[in-house]
């Protein structure tokens, strides 16, 4: 794990004084650097990144990646709005729904921008409606078992998402009955996914399944790449990866005949790192066992840690040089609100600012007004500048869309 807390600690207490707590800020050179390395691994292919906003859907990060020459995976047609919005074109946008009605499906046909399918009856359907006049990619299930929880776990025989690969028969049937233009191969097999041996396991599916189609423009071979949480952490060794998969890639191309595109949709391994959630010391409380620093936010604002049992590193900025003692640092939600379970942190006192690190991916995006408290702002940081990019809510975001009647 880098330093950029360290170089950015001075500015990160500037931005709590100025903007109040709890507070998300981002690194905008930290996101461009995650971006090129990932490019640069893949520099042997004909290699396309589609960022997959549901991790944070801010416009100003939309418009800082697309500048940069990142596309976008969105899962709903509010992100495909949200990507037109910031200016990305609809032929640089691919939809991957997941269980929704078809006419939001076709609402993104209207559009323009790339659809893709993961379940045999919406395929059946979209083919009755157009056969073969608009192409389409397949999602498939590989059947492999990755990823860092039981909930981010994708691409497994019991998971929601994709065809399954042994529905093939099925499938070519649909395809043939419709004439479906099929353009592209699909997967995604979940997320903090670190063993290569996992990607080229479900990439070799991935090909196999792709040869039977003789008009593909591209295989997508999805995201999930691991970063780090913790000092020592692991991570995906994402330029290892982009050499064997670059290499597989170029030999299928070559028997395919011709050359395709390798796209994929990172969204954690983009921005996750270049995230901090500021939050203050409300109240420091002993009890018979444990000390808990309760601070000024909760699941509400950041829900990975109950969720998904995710481990967030949280550092005290206000005192980085005191000794370190044990808390428990919790949130101030009316449930059980836990950020981390005996930490190990520069000594807290009342007033002192925490920042919750890997704060830039599902944090803001999976928040909630969850005990009607308010989503916190957003502050984007370029070359050493702070940018306020949302504005903290207030009373009236809470009673915008409420309808008082007479009782």
């Amino acid at each position: 794990m880098d330093d950029i807390l360290d170089s950015n600690r001075k500015l990160l207490l500037e931005c709590a004084a100025a903007f109040g707590t709890p507070l998300y800020v981002y690194d905008a050179n930290k996101i461009l650097a995650q971006y090129k390395r990932l490019t640069d691994a893949f520099s042997g292919v004909k290699f396309r990144v589609h960022y997959a906003c549901k991790a944070n859907t801010n416009l100003n990060i939309l418009r800082l990646l697309k500048n940069a020459g990142c596309e976008l995976d969105t899962v709903s047609i509010q992100e495909v709005q949200l990507g037109l919005h910031a200016g990305f074109k609809p032929e640089n946008i691919m939809y991957t729904p997941n269980g929704v009605n078809i006419e939001e499906i076709k609402e993104a046909v209207q559009i323009g921008v790339n659809i893709n399918i993961d379940s045999i009856s919406i395929l059946e359907q979209f083919g009755n409606i157009y056969g073969d006049r608009f192409p389409v990619c397949i999602r498939i299930n590989p059947h492999v078992v990755a990823g860092g929880h039981s909930k981010i776990q994708t691409g497994h025989i019991d998971s929601k998402f994709g065809i399954s690969y042994q529905q093939m028969r099925l499938l070519n049937r649909i395809i043939d009955q419709y004439h479906i233009k099929v353009q592209g191969i699909h997967m995604h097999n979940g997320s903090d996914i670190k063993e290569i041996d996992s990607f080229m396991e479900a990439f070799d599916v991935l090909l196999k399944v792709a040869s039977e189609f003789k008009d593909l423009k591209y295989i997508d071979f999805g995201g999930g790449f691991k970063v780090p949480y913790k000092e020592g952490d692991s991570e995906v060794n994402v330029e290892e990866l982009g050499a064997q998969v670059s290499k597989k890639f170029n030999a299928f191309c070559h028997e395919y005949g011709r050359e395709l595109e390798l796209w994929c949709e990172p969204g954690k391994f983009l921005i996750s790192e270049c995230g901090f959630l500021l939050m203050k010391v409300n109240v420091i409380k002993h009890t018979v066992s444990t000390v808990f620093a309760s601070v000024d936010s909760g699941l509400n604002h950041m829900i990975r840690p109950m969720m998904y049992s995710a481990y967030h590193r949280i550092e005290n900025i206000s005192n980085p040089k005191g000794i370190q003692r044990v808390y428990s640092v919790v949130g101030n939600i009316c449930e059980t609100d836990t950020f981390g379970s005996d930490r190990k942190i520069n000594e807290i006192r009342e007033g002192d600012i925490l920042a919750l690190r890997n704060a830039g991916a599902y944090g803001y995006s999976m928040s909630s007004n969850y005990n009607s408290r308010f989503r916190p702002a957003e502050v984007l940081i370029r070359d050493g500048k702070a940018h306020l990019i949302r504005k903290r809510e207030e009373m009236e975001d809470l009673l915008r869309n409420q309808v008082e009647i007479s009782l």
